[in-house]
Parts: structure tokens; sequence; C-alpha cells
């Protein structure tokens, strides 16, 4: 007897269940948990990164993020505005810089900035928090940028033209009106954009670093090259997740809240 749709469905999810059930119990018989413990979860190791991973890396990575998503988010704003801007050059110039950063690895940029400024400005020395978050703020500022645009553009026309023949002027409008409820709109997606720099700051240790400095990647690489396996990376892993299992859980609240934002972000 032939099966129906909804059958059919639900045989082929029982079908993957198994198969997904089969490939656990082949892994656990055939894994050699003790070499697994040894290798992955090592307490002895463990214990070994604290509370310098906490206290010196994982801070670090914080304040190297919070410096470039607020760099980036200020000049995403900027640029935004640029690229919906009446006067063409603006348009232009802004389109080109978007397109260009949104391009480039990120891995790029940070030599750039490391290895690029001092040969363009010999006489200019400029502090290494700095250079991270003016790497981390061009990483992300393009991407900022086309989200912010697309939010400014989803709020209705109809407010601004209701503004407008209050008295208001255009900037006026735009800066009480339209550019708040758009990062209302933009909220999600600049959390998503939050969590990729977080980890796209590993790469501050292309910029050099001294033990105080470490980030979290670096600070695994370091213990890594001390330890006999790679439970350094695994603290290291974990420690990423403290900073973004609760930001991408706001992330889903705020589409609850504000619905699903405008997509514009994306991997760097």
């Amino acid at each position: 007897m032939a099966l129906g749709r909804r059958q059919r469905r639900s045989a082929f999810r029982g079908a993957q269940y198994v198969l997904l059930l089969v490939i656990v119990v082949v892994f656990a018989f055939l894994a050699n948990w003790g070499q697994i413990g040894r290798a992955f979860f090592d307490l002895d190791v463990a214990a070994q990164q604290f509370p310098d991973v906490v206290t010196v890396a994982l801070k670090n990575t914080i304040i190297f993020t919070a410096l470039g998503f607020a760099l980036g988010l200020g000049l995403g704003l900027v640029f935004a505005l640029m690229r919906l801007s009446s006067v063409g050059a603006y348009r232009w110039f802004a389109r080109g810089y978007i397109e260009f950063f949104r391009g480039l690895p990120a891995l790029l940029i940070f030599l750039a900035v490391g290895v690029g400024v001092p040969i363009a400005f010999p006489d200019t020395h400029l502090p290494r928090n700095v250079s991270i978050m003016i790497a981390l703020g061009i990483v992300s500022s393009a991407y900022m940028a086309e989200t912010i645009r697309a939010g400014i553009q989803a709020v209705p026309r109809g407010q601004v033209e209701a503004a407008r023949s209050l008295g208001m002027s255009p900037t006026r409008a735009m800066i009480t009106i339209v550019i708040p409820q758009a990062f209302r709109i933009v909220l999600p997606p600049l959390a998503n954009e939050l969590i990729m720099l977080t980890k796209d700051s590993s790469l501050a240790f292309l910029l050099g670093t001294t033990p105080a400095q470490q980030e979290l990647a670096q600070f695994s690489r370091q213990a890594l090259l001390e330890a006999k396996g790679l439970t350094p990376i695994v603290v290291a892993g974990l420690c990423y997740l403290v900073i973004t299992i609760p930001l991408s859980i706001l992330q889903q609240r705020l589409e609850k809240k504000y619905g699903a934002g405008v997509s514009g972000g994306g991997a760097t």
C-alpha cells in the first residue's frame, strides 16, 4: 500500500533519527575516550589557565570588541547617510568604501593597519588599542553601513513627510524621527555583527602583543605551546561562548520584539 505524503515525511524523518543514533553509537564504541579526555579535557592543564584566561585574555577580547564596535557603528552610520545623500560624490565615495572593505578579508585589513600605517606615517605612533580599534572598526563599518542604510529606508516615508509638514528641517527629521526608528529595526543584525566582531578580535595578535595584551586566541595559542594537548583551546572556546551565547540570546529576543530586522551583515 502506497504511503501518503505525511507518512512519507514521517518515515524519512524517522530514518534520519535512526541514522544519527547509529552514528553516535558507532562513535561511542570506536572512540578512545581516555585519549580524548587527556587531549581535550585535562583538568590540571585547564586549571593552569586561570585566572589569566579571564582577567587578561577574556577582558582584552571584550575591550577590543567594544572599541571596534563603537568605531564601526559610528562609521557605519556616517557611510549609511552618505549612501542616501543627494550629493552624488558622497554616494559614490560611500559605495566605494563599503564594497572595497566588504570584499577584503579581515586579515588583510589588520595587516594594512599594522604595517601600512607606520610606513605611510612614519612619525605617527598609534597605541596598540587604537590600532586594533581602527582595524576592527573598518572591518565592521562596511557591513553595518549597509545594515543601517536598509533600516533607514525601511522607515515609512510618510513619517518623514509628516515631520516636514510640521516645519522640521530634513536634518532634524532624520535625527529625531528616522534614525531612532531605523536603529530599532536593525538591532538584531547589529547584535549579530557584534558576535562576528568578537571572533574577528582574534586577529589582534597581528599587531604585536605582550602577555598582558593577549586576547583569547593568542592566549590559547601560547598556552598550547606549553601543554601536551588541546585543553587550552577548549578553555578559550568556552570563554568565547561566555560572550557569544548571551549575545545570541539577546539577538533572538530582539528579533521577537522588533521583528527579524534587516539583513546586511555577514561573515568578515
